[in-house]
């Protein structure tokens, strides 16, 4: 709930004394559940994990060959004139591609790049989760609100009913008036099962998000105080620049892509291979070979430099990329602001203005009612509108929760906080 002077309003929503509330639960415990339990996390976590691994192998030499082998004349066994044919022999030999220099390290910056926008992206997913978890149990807290409100409007348009039943009984109204007030109350149940209706998407969808099983029960997120709107759009647009996890992982990409066109130009040098043998020649003196292989780049054009325009492509559409990302979140940003910013507004309005008008509408034109100075059309006019004010009033209530929950998610900081130096990956 608010916690500003306007939703001290708030807490008088009710037209009488509340009923027996529901098991609560803090949505606080709801979001460690899901950040502890959710498949999306843990699969995003194990892919970081696994990226991790690269650097190092990437970086390091490759595997050396040892080769084993034997040169036989005369027949196809080993050994076959051994120490008589110079070109018998049984040997050993160690081969080592050596990549050319700067290579290796490349490789292991890319995996690097690559591991730490995983782990950006890990970070992502945490968030979204989050703030779906948030938002979720907002709009189920909102069910309840809405089902108290609408039972209470169908509490005094039982008590409106009493009164037609006693008017008609003495020959003050028409029998339609009692029809009237029994519509209203059916439409009024119509809207009591569409909200619990609701209520049970929120649920099962808090349920798939926290990896409960489906069916399982949820009970009634308590309420609690937002932080109020107290920064501006470009202080959340700052804050969006320096942590969101979308913008972290897409430069990261950048430098990646920065990093590829490198290696596809040192790619046009060759990587070459030495090796060193030993080989035994019975009573022959022994042989022994040294011999360093150079790959011939006679190819370059139709092999090299196409790998080199593709990297350059790739490096251009992640800059690409980071542009349109940063954009979308700025849009975004300013949105869900200027949402949290009207619905602050909105809520002020009704409670200084629209929900005390509507209360002491409904007020007199009930006490007019049954003294006869009324008709009963406005009595239902004036408690529709009333029961719409309460909804309404709350429904800003949530819109501003949800709003504030997707800067938290879009900025990747806590609304209510002060922004931190920027997490890096360890």
């Amino acid at each position: 709930m608010f916690s500003t002077p306007v939703v001290a309003a708030f807490a008088v929503l009710v037209w009488a004394p509340p009923g027996a509330a529901a098991e609560t639960v803090r949505i606080v415990d709801l979001v460690a559940e899901a950040l502890a339990n959710n498949p999306e996390i843990l699969a995003a976590q194990k892919a970081y994990e696994a990226a991790r691994q690269r650097p190092a192998r990437e970086a390091s030499m490759p595997e050396p060959v040892l080769s084993l082998g034997y040169a036989s004349n005369g027949g196809p066994l080993p050994g076959q004139q051994l120490g008589r044919n110079p070109t018998s022999n049984i040997g050993v030999s160690v081969s080592q591609e050596i990549p050319y220099p700067g290579k290796r390290k490349l490789r292991g910056e890319i995996a690097t790049r690559e591991a730490e926008a995983e782990f950006w992206q890990y970070q992502a997913i945490q968030l979204s989760v989050r703030s779906r978890v948030v938002q979720a149990a907002h709009r189920l807290h909102h069910t309840y609100a809405a089902v108290e409100i609408l039972e209470q409007g169908k509490e005094v348009l039982s008590r409106t009913l009493r009164v037609s039943e006693a008017r008609y009984a003495v020959g003050k109204v028409a029998q339609q008036d009692i029809f009237k007030t029994q519509t209203q109350l059916s439409m009024m149940e119509t809207r009591i099962i569409r909200m619990l209706q609701d209520r049970a998407m929120a649920e099962a969808e808090l349920n798939s998000l926290l990896n409960r099983k489906p069916g399982a029960s949820m009970g009634q997120p308590a309420p609690q105080d937002a932080p109020p709107l107290a920064v501006t759009v470009d202080e959340y647009l700052a804050r969006a620049a320096a942590t969101a996890p979308e913008l972290n992982r897409r430069l990261l990409m950048v430098a990646r892509g920065e990093l590829g066109v490198n290696l596809a130009r040192k790619d046009f040098h060759s990587d070459y291979t030495v090796s060193a043998g030993y080989y035994n020649q019975g009573t022959m003196p022994a042989m022994y070979q040294v011999r360093v292989d150079i790959p011939l780049r006679l190819h370059a054009e139709s092999r090299q430099r196409p790998a080199l325009t593709q990297q350059v492509a790739l490096l251009s559409e992640s800059r690409r990329d980071f542009e349109a990302a940063n954009q979308s979140l700025q849009f975004r940003v300013r949105a869900a602001w200027a949402e949290a910013e009207t619905a602050l507004r909105l809520a002020k309005l009704y409670v200084d203005t629209i929900l005390p008008q509507s209360r002491l509408t409904v007020e007199s034109s009930l006490t007019a009612y049954q003294t006869g100075g009324s008709d009963l059309v406005s009595v239902l006019n004036n408690l529709a509108t009333q029961i719409d004010v309460e909804e309404q009033l709350h429904e800003q209530e949530l819109n501003y929760a949800l709003a504030l929950a997707r800067l938290e998610e879009m900025t990747g900081t806590a609304i209510s906080k002060k922004p931190s130096n920027k997490e890096t990956p360890k």
